[in-house]
């Protein structure tokens, strides 16, 4: 096997998703703890002198103790090269996770013992069957009381119907949780809180006497009837129907303690797939490919607020990247060269001189990129499919008193357009100097506040407005209509494509009527 069919033999990529609050920006820096990325693990939201959550590096986000932005952290355990993609759980940053998943090749599924799968959780799980992820489970914060592990099994295959297979199995819950019992090596591990690293005790089989004199006669009998239901419903695991995300392997544990994880980790490292093949406009284009392709998922501006940076994150999925190499951007149709190439734990970064398939690479962008944008070196065109784009729901418009700092405002809302977290319309008759902003949920516009003042110096004001649907008219060919009947009036997006601001449903039920041959798409791509 040649040195480059083994450099993507060891690469992984993979996001964690889950509701907010279930402890997914904790497991993800046990996780980096655990791949001996980070020396200490970090505090979701902590006191003040308390490390904060590695993934987590924004100001705000580490003020909020709330994940605002998708993290890239990379790292090597055993023998593989993990890229480790951290995303939001809040609904109102969906999109950004949405985009991320793109770019994984599976996911791990984190869920809150003793809430099991909530509203968030099952929308980020229904992108991940579309693209058929394979999903790892996670059930944390078994050290509190919860729901039983047969319901939380449940409640996955009733809500999701994702067949689980659980690959530990835990014994007692709460102030009584004792460890876990491994049932593919027939081991107990036993944790006690302060210690991260259990006591192993090996087992003939799951009724080995061992066990109860470990944990007493009630937890013992309390396991022996769980384990005895589990055996009886659960067949084998089927590795393929994993691969093909009908199946989850589920782990349990504590994220918060560290127990488990390394349980997770290396199950993980054992069972997830390689780099997978992208779907191109033109076909395909995947990691066994002898040329470099890939697309930018995330754009972030300001990872250093001191040279005002911004860096474009693309996804590797054929050949090989080699810093400083010319590449054809497909949108802007013209070569580039990738220079100033990074690869990052968080904010952190370090020059990388060569990427493969499935790894993240951070290139210093002086906006070049958009999201969605596909680069390759080949001598055929590679475009790869776009990227899901989220109608805004809440719209509004920002005034500043000092007009002197009109410059930074526009700059500053340039760039975080350019990231996806909002939108941008024109009113053709005022233009784009008085532009209208869209955003998915109301944090969004918080956080653009809040990063106007903190990272351009731009106290700014928001006047909301009474939109509540953005819609793209076209006609029946797909051609873009910027005039209709009824009066409706139409407004620009950055692309330049017409579109209507509508105040709600029964607007865009009167529109459609006024209009029975106009399709009002959800979103402003063509393939929609």
């Amino acid at each position: 096997m040649s040195e480059y069919r083994n450099e993507i033999q060891k690469r992984r990529t993979f996001a964690i998703i889950s509701h907010p609050d279930a402890g997914k920006t904790t497991i993800t820096d046990k996780i980096l703890l655990l791949g001996g990325a980070i020396q200490e693990a970090g505090e979701v939201k902590g006191k003040e002198g308390s490390k904060a959550a590695t993934s987590d590096w924004m100001k705000l986000e580490q003020q909020r103790g709330v994940s605002i932005t998708s993290s890239v952290m990379q790292f090597d355990y055993r023998s593989l090269r993990v890229n480790l993609l951290d995303t939001p759980g809040h609904k109102d940053f969906g999109e950004d996770t949405y985009r991320t998943l793109m770019a994984a090749d599976s996911a791990a599924m984190l869920i809150d013992a003793a809430k099991g799968v909530e509203p968030q959780t099952r929308k980020l799980y229904e992108v991940c069957r579309l693209r058929k992820l394979p999903i790892f489970t996670f059930a944390n914060k078994m050290d509190r009381e919860g729901k039983s592990p047969l319901d939380l099994i449940d409640d996955v295959q009733n809500t999701l119907e994702m067949d689980c297979y659980p690959v530990t199995w835990p014994v007692g819950m709460g102030a009584l949780f004792k460890g876990l019992y491994h049932r593919l090596e027939h081991k107990l591990l036993l944790y006690k809180k302060g210690e991260s690293n259990p006591r192993i005790v090996q087992l003939e089989h799951w009724s080995d006497p061992k066990l109860k004199e470990e944990v007493g006669e009630d937890l013992y009998s309390d396991f022996i009837e769980e384990i005895e239901l589990l055996e009886g419903a659960v067949t084998s695991f089927d590795r393929q129907a994993f691969l093909e995300g009908k199946i989850s392997p589920m782990t349990f544990g504590s994220a918060k303690f560290n127990w488990g994880v390394d349980v997770f980790l290396d199950l993980f490292s054992e069972h997830s797939p390689p780099p997978q093949g992208r779907p191109t406009m033109e076909g395909s284009a995947g990691p066994e490919d002898n040329f470099f392709s890939g697309f930018v998922f995330k754009i972030q501006a300001n990872m250093d607020k001191r040279h005002r940076d911004r860096a474009a994150f693309i996804r590797v999925c054929s050949g090989k990247f080699e810093r400083g190499m010319k590449v054809h951007h497909m949108r802007l149709g013209r070569e580039i060269r990738l220079s100033y190439a990074n690869q990052f734990m968080a904010q952190d970064r370090e020059t990388v001189d060569t990427a493969y398939a499935g790894d993240i690479v951070g290139i210093n962008d002086t906006g070049n990129f958009q999201i969605g944008d596909s680069v390759t070196n080949s001598s055929r065109s590679v475009t790869f499919k776009d990227l899901p784009r989220f109608s805004p729901e809440i719209f509004g418009r920002i005034s500043i008193r000092d007009a002197l700092k009109r410059k930074q405002l526009e700059k500053g809302i340039q760039q975080l357009v350019d990231e996806g977290s909002i939108q941008l319309f024109a009113d053709p008759g005022i233009g784009w100097q008085d532009p209208i902003l869209g955003v998915v949920g109301v944090l969004q516009f918080e956080v653009l506040l809040f990063r106007l003042e903190d990272e351009y110096g731009v106290q700014a004001k928001l006047e909301n407005l009474p939109y509540t649907l953005a819609r793209w008219p076209v006609d029946e060919t797909g051609k873009r209509l910027s005039t209709l009947n009824g009066n409706i009036k139409t407004f620009r997006d950055r692309e330049e494509n017409p579109v209507v601001l509508l105040k709600g449903d029964w607007e865009l039920a009167w529109a459609a009527r006024e209009n029975p041959k106009v399709n009002f798409k959800f979103t402003s791509l063509n393939d929609q």
